[in-house]
């Protein structure tokens, strides 16, 4: 029964190792960490925050930020980060449903979300900027620098991460001390990080693979991190001689792949590369060995279940295979419709089990029941095979989510929202093969008769009703949707017919 912030602080990193260097050229120590999460955790305290309750995060990517995330957690709250491109309109589901007690927003966005919190009825607005400005660090300025880690069980919630679908709004994984601390140590030993590593930590942090997987590693391991607001090629390939690991979509390798500075030179001090969040392209980690000379090592996660399965540290990382499961998961291929466990090489949907796995839907119980197994496999929706060899390889996905730039979006909500402009009779989303966002969304529209609804028309009604990576690249329209006998409209039809508009 340990908080997880604990576990990190017992491992006992040097104070004045660096933790954190900003791309300005700013150190924080662990030192620096601890206190100022103290502090953060006291203001947090002093404002009403109890145990279990929800802190919403919208906010830019900043050290502040991710320190904020561990003072709830040390506080005993249930850290909810919420992604920067989301609306007003999008946000309003994701606070009514979840009841946070303290929204934390952009100094910017003050006015907007205090009026949306008080339409709901709930949560204390708070503000932080990407230079420690907003009231969260005024008040964490004339806290005390000392806090004692609420104790927490295993079991116990650290975090709501609110995933995507094929139908219905989002859901709410929530996720244990356990769940995330489990999955961090494994990774550490599975990738090999020491004390010694520095992270090139270019991802976002409101998503389990910047904020769970990149930044609870290098916590564990006492290890350090550079830490960008966003990617830019550049400035990565200039950071690699200082550097020893990087953490990446696999939009980041396509476009390294393509940098004239990407060499078996500059990247001699490099020890690992890491790719997830959507399925990287066989051609992707064949293009950058050939300019690296490293295999790009690929894994398989969800926000449900943190890290399943990674290509070895050592031995074969196999290009298009997302390797074995990892130490502590139990991973198997069933029948989708009957459960049937499928034999070696067989074609089935992933169900997974271990400490990683979530603790269920945030309320939403049927749900719940219904994704696991009575023997407590959860059932990924991906479709998948484990081969001879026992790597794992998905080949597909049950449900129709769309993966875009490393984003989920689930084509129900953007079907919705395109439905409802004048003129559209109904509409289709998909994702199709796209060189550099792995999957761009598509939509295809059937217009009422004599519309004139167009593909410009479209864009600009989505513009401020969906955050920009769910946005479709392109529109296309069609006299009628392709459907099978049972009037289900038929998303593979779509998929091969529109799989080349992007090049793929």
């Amino acid at each position: 029964m340990t908080n997880l912030a604990t576990q990190i602080r017992r491992l006992g990193a040097p104070a004045a190792k660096t933790f954190i260097e900003t791309g300005d050229g700013r150190r924080i120590t662990y030192a620096d960490l601890w206190a100022t999460t103290a502090r953060i955790a006291n203001h947090l305290v002093a404002l009403g925050l109890k145990p279990g309750d929800r802190v919403a995060v919208q906010v830019e990517k900043s050290p502040e930020a991710l320190m904020l995330y561990l003072a709830t957690i040390r506080a005993g709250g249930v850290f909810l980060p919420l992604n920067t491109a989301y609306t007003l309109a999008e946000l309003e589901y994701f606070i009514g449903d979840a009841e946070p007690a303290i929204v934390v927003c952009r100094p910017a966005d003050a006015d907007a979300m205090t009026a949306l919190a008080s339409r709901l009825g709930a949560a204390r607005v708070e503000t932080l900027g990407t230079k420690g400005d907003g009231s969260i660090m005024a008040g964490a300025a004339t806290a005390s620098d000392l806090f004692e880690d609420v104790e927490r069980a295993d079991d116990d919630l650290a975090a709501i991460l609110y995933t995507s679908g094929t139908t219905g709004r989002s859901k709410g994984a929530m996720l244990s001390h356990r769940n995330l601390a489990s999955n961090a140590e494994t990774l550490v030993d599975t990738w090999r990080f020491t004390a010694d590593d520095v992270l090139i930590h270019a991802l976002p942090i409101y998503h389990t693979h910047g904020l769970f997987v990149a930044s609870n590693i290098i916590l564990m391991a006492g290890a350090s991190m550079i830490f960008l607001p966003r990617f830019d090629a550049d400035q990565i390939v200039g950071l690699f001689d200082r550097a020893t690991t990087l953490m990446g979509v696999p939009t980041f390798y396509v476009r390294l792949s393509q940098h004239p500075g990407v060499t078996r030179a500059s990247t001699a001090g490099m020890r690992l590369f890491v790719s997830g969040s959507a399925p990287l392209l066989a051609e992707t980690h064949r293009a950058f060995e050939a300019a690296t000379g490293k295999a790009i090592l690929e894994r398989y996660g969800m926000t449900e279940t943190n890290m399943n399965t990674s290509n070895p540290y050592d031995g074969d990382r196999i290009a298009g295979t997302v390797g074995l499961p990892l130490p502590g998961v139990d991973l198997r291929v069933s029948d989708p419709e009957t459960g049937r466990l499928l034999a070696q090489g067989e074609i089935g949907v992933i169900e997974v089990k271990g400490p990683n796995v979530f603790q269920g839907y945030w309320r939403m119980p049927e749900k719940t029941a219904a994704e696991f197994r009575p023997d407590g496999f959860f059932i990924t929706g991906d479709l998948g095979k484990i081969d001879e060899r026992g790597y794992v390889h998905i080949v597909g996905r049950g449900k129709d989510l769309v993966i875009s730039g490393g984003f989920n979006v689930y084509p129900k909500e953007v079907e919705t929202e395109i439905d409802a402009i004048a003129g559209v009779v109904e509409s289709a989303v998909i994702g199709v093969p796209h060189p550099d966002l792995g999957e761009g969304v598509t939509a295809v529209v059937v217009r009422e008769a004599g519309a004139s609804v167009d593909e410009a028309a479209v864009s600009a009604a989505l513009a401020d009703r969906l955050a920009k990576f769910k946005q479709p690249k392109r529109v296309f329209f069609v006299d009628d949707l392709p459907r099978n006998t049972m009037g289900k409209v038929q998303k593979n039809v779509l998929r091969d017919q529109y799989r080349t508009i992007y090049g793929g």
